[in-house]
């Protein structure tokens, strides 16, 4: 490949708390090696940045807003999407080499979960049977944490885990101090958490109380609860306890929750007229509680995925190196391969940052081990607590407060010159 290509990097799918440390890994390393990147384009809202052609120059950012991407959050830096572009969208794909081909693009890393390397995989297929001079190069990012493989060979974990994981440990914690306090009136608090179909987040709730010692109930969609033996559950801990914490996925079957769907199909968070939990709290006060008073529920919003005070270190660290390794990869290996990290054997927790080909985790959905789910079905097993304990690290995260507001990085709009006919996505038409 000639020397001396622009570089364009993207984001898709949910944001989390440390994808802009990706996002400035990207471009720190890529800024080392002058001799072989030049411009450093990011693709502003994704794949939809490149068919629009709006190409947000990153190397025309000063240095310490690039910087604060490490402690700002989410994705209003350089925007996401959840475009997916589907095979008889010809006319996108021919878009998509068009831009690049317009603005010596040879490097093009793209952020994201399962279905953005499935479209990091296209594009690298499509350019080089255009004999484009394309490197095409996966970062890894979901807080789901169901890209890979179930025998966690190929990805051990992805960037976002780690801090969704620590946010719900923090938050449970919370919770229980406040249904210990309310529990003679309110017994029972229902919490809804993230997980369409997987249950690594709502398994995180088990990281507030690692021995077992509140009164807590996780429901993952993997554990086939029903609604009625989930009430007998949580009255036998009232029996118990007089109080009771229920950790519902948003995946749980309670019936028809009238869901919403997203552009790739995927059930909406908090997009429901009634979500799980509101019918789980509904159907406990109308069948009754062992105990006086009501349940309560609580439904979290997308703070768990925009929030930089809970970011996990260890997350912030390992982010920053996956987003390093992704410009390892693309000099070293050339195209077609998605950046991860492996676990290394022994009780000190370390990890190795290695590749995987794109095809072999593009539209991958790695489901929580069933020998994760303990036997009672409504907690998991110390063996998930091992894996997922230092994912979220120690110390709390420092983010930059002036005039008593977080400082986040703001990118000036200095956007290329756009060389290309103006284009509609496909799929908006």
């Amino acid at each position: 490949m000639a020397t001396n290509k622009n570089v364009v990097v993207a984001q898709s799918g949910g944001p989390s708390p440390v994808i802009n440390n990706t996002v400035r890994g990207i471009v720190d390393t890529c800024k080392m090696f002058p001799e072989k990147f030049d411009k450093i384009y990011a693709a502003w809202h994704g794949i939809e940045g490149v068919l629009k052609e709006e190409l947000l120059d990153l190397s025309a950012q000063k240095e310490e807003e690039i910087a604060l991407l490490r402690t700002t959050p989410a994705a209003g830096a350089i925007g996401t999407c959840r475009y997916k572009v589907k095979e008889q969208q010809t006319e996108d794909f021919d878009r998509i080499i068009e831009v690049l081909k317009a603005h010596n693009v040879g490097y093009f890393f793209y952020i994201g979960g399962n279905d953005s390397m499935d479209t990091a995989n296209k594009v690298a297929k499509l350019a080089h049977q255009q004999g484009l001079e394309l490197i095409a190069a996966g970062g890894s990012k979901t807080i789901d944490n169901d890209v890979g493989d179930s025998a966690f060979k190929l990805v051990d974990h992805t960037p976002g885990y780690g801090s969704v994981a620590r946010y719900w440990a923090m938050n449970i914690q919370n919770a229980n101090e406040e249904n210990l306090g309310s529990s003679p009136a309110d017994p029972v608090l229902v919490i809804q958490m993230m997980g369409r179909k997987i249950g690594f987040i709502p398994a995180a709730a088990r990281l507030a109380d690692p021995k077992r010692q509140m009164p807590l109930q996780i429901y993952m969609p993997e554990s086939k609860v029903s609604l009625e033996e989930l009430t007998d559950n949580v009255n036998d801990e009232l029996n118990r306890s007089g109080r009771c914490i229920v950790a519902v996925s948003e995946g749980y079957d309670a019936g028809d929750v009238g869901a919403a769907r997203d552009s790739f199909g995927h059930v909406e968070f908090g997009a429901s007229m009634f979500t799980a939990q509101q019918i789980i709290v509904n159907h406990l006060n109308n069948v009754g509680l062992k105990a006086r008073g009501k349940a309560r529920g609580q439904v979290v919003g997308t703070d768990q995925r925009d929030t930089a005070i809970y970011a996990s270190n260890v997350d912030l660290d390992e982010s920053y190196k996956v987003g390093q390794n992704c410009v390892v990869i693309a000099l070293e290996h050339g195209s077609g391969y998605m950046s991860t990290m492996l676990r290394r054997p022994g009780l000190i927790y370390s990890i190795n940052f290695d590749k995987v080909p794109l095809q072999e985790v593009a539209n991958s959905e790695r489901e929580f081990p069933a020998a994760w789910i303990a036997e009672n079905k409504i907690d998991v097993t110390d063996d998930y607590i091992s894996y997922a304990r230092p994912l979220i690290g120690d110390d709390w995260v420092s983010v930059p407060v002036i005039n008593g507001r977080q400082r986040f990085a703001r990118l000036e709009s200095i956007f290329a010159d756009q060389r290309c006919p103006k284009y509609v996505p496909q799929a908006h038409r």
